[in-house]
């Protein structure tokens, strides 16, 4: 980084010191862009349209699919949820897969998760077609963030580098942390942090003494699945925290409450710019799922 361009960020971190990255309000404002896309679409004949597949009853999932079907609504996209029994495998939820890549009508394909423990993840991602694969999650799909095609992004790692990109912060030359190297959140927020210019350096369960890269970043990005991994010792004054982490944990009068992998309260007493969770990344990986649906559809048009 340049060090005009390192003082602007400094004077802007003291300016938004404790800012919290509203992820509500970002995913509205994707929303509003979406439904003049999906207007146009429909205007020309061409309706974006949304399969969602899941397996068995799940009281969660179901109401994931509800939300996911509400914002789907609220941006003018058809959305088609087909439940099947736990009793179709692997092999059936693949032929049904191949069906809706054969559906013109269907523009855009969605796996809800978990599956059946006898069903593999990654042969289910295989199989939808990469021009319907609105999750971004085929291996093509990721594999194109390498050559800057990223319209079709891993949904979650999209809405990451969104709500740093809605901060003051210029990524270009900034120095940023991801934590975490999974094949569809940080491997990908890597490659969409450095198409944007960012100097990224990506640590893991191997890396030696995690505090020393992450008090040095101007941005900090965690997902790994561990409740209160990163602290506020372990940032620096006025850097921005992207918290990925989705954990159930059970409070001491016994309710269930969802964190994230950051030690929020004492980040946010360091940190420039904070998501929260819930409240941050969810809604706009929702809002990044619609885009791409909408995308999906643009390039289906004759």
């Amino acid at each position: 980084m340049q060090p005009q361009m390192m003082a602007n960020a400094d004077e802007d971190a003291g300016l938004f010191r404790h800012k919290i990255i509203d992820g509500k309000a970002v995913a509205k404002g994707m929303r509003a862009e979406i439904a003049v896309r999906a207007a146009r679409l429909i205007e020309q004949g061409l309706p974006p349209k949304i399969a969602s597949i899941s397996i068995g009853d799940n009281p969660s999932v179901d109401l994931y699919i509800r939300n996911q079907k509400k914002a789907a609504a609220s941006t003018g996209i058809d959305f088609e949820h087909l439940k099947l029994d736990l009793t179709v495998g692997e092999a059936g939820l693949i032929e049904k897969i191949k069906e809706l890549n054969a559906t013109p009508s269907v523009t855009g394909i969605i796996t809800q998760r978990p599956l059946a423990p006898d069903i593999s993840i990654k042969k289910v991602q295989v199989a939808i077609d990469p021009t319907k694969d609105i999750e971004g999650m085929n291996p093509a799909s990721i594999g194109n963030i390498v050559y800057n095609d990223l319209d079709l992004g891993p949904c979650t790692a999209v809405a990451a580098v969104e709500l740093l990109k809605s901060t003051p912060l210029n990524l270009q030359g900034l120095e940023v942390v991801m934590v975490g190297h999974s094949e569809i959140v940080g491997k990908p927020v890597a490659f969409l942090l450095m198409s944007e210019g960012a100097t990224v350096t990506v640590c893991h369960h191997m890396t030696r003494n995690l505090a020393v890269h992450t008090r040095r970043a101007d941005a900090v990005f965690v997902a790994v699945g561990k409740v209160g991994l990163l602290t506020g010792d372990m940032i620096k004054p006025g850097a921005a925290v992207i918290d990925i982490g989705i954990n159930r944990v059970t409070s001491s009068d016994g309710t269930t409450v969802t964190v994230g992998d950051v030690d929020f309260d004492s980040c946010a007493e360091v940190a420039g710019w904070i998501t929260p969770v819930p409240g941050g990344v969810g809604p706009v990986t929702v809002a990044a799922l619609l885009r791409n649906a909408v995308v999906a559809a643009e390039r289906m048009a004759p």
